[in-house]
């Protein structure tokens, strides 16, 4: 397929003032990072854009847009809950990659990390239970709806 001249010169201005609009959208990943922090059913969220985290300074002044997407949390069921934990999701992608327009989730016990023994694991900073999660573009109700669900089929 060929772009006209014209064309081209359109899209290119189409896409950098979406690009544009990106960058200026507000991030849902506090929000869905306080949820998951105000839940009962989790035992620790690891996010440096939280007002209590031990980076909160850093991210104020070396930040000014936020700490970013991507961030962790720990189950307490440990590998057996993360399983059941990703497969009763149904918003969020499964996949190893962050960054993405997506909300993407895995379970590094059992998929990145799954050649650690539980002390190896420990020793990288990953817990059995621990998700890591990338906030894509979605609305973060939806997303809060979506965790709720997998955490309410995963704890029984």
């Amino acid at each position: 397929v060929t772009v006209s001249s014209h064309a081209q010169v359109l899209l290119d201005i189409l896409f950098k003032h979406e690009v544009q609009e990106i960058v200026r959208m507000p991030c849902d990943d506090p929000i869905v990072a306080q949820y998951l922090t105000d839940s009962p059913q989790i035992e620790a969220v690891h996010y440096a854009g939280l007002p209590g985290s031990r980076y909160a300074e850093l991210v104020k002044k070396y930040l000014p847009r936020g700490a970013g997407a991507v961030f962790c949390f720990d189950l307490p069921g440990g590998r057996e809950q993360g399983v059941k934990f990703i497969e009763h999701l149904n918003l969020f992608s499964h996949l190893a990659n962050v960054g993405d327009a997506k909300s993407l989730v895995i379970h590094p016990a059992t998929t990145t990390h799954r050649q650690l023994n539980d002390e190896e694991l420990a020793a990288s900073g990953i817990g059995p239970g621990t998700i890591r999660v990338s906030i894509g573009i979605e609305d973060a109700e939806d997303l809060i709806a979506d965790l709720e669900f997998a955490l309410q089929r995963s704890s029984n």
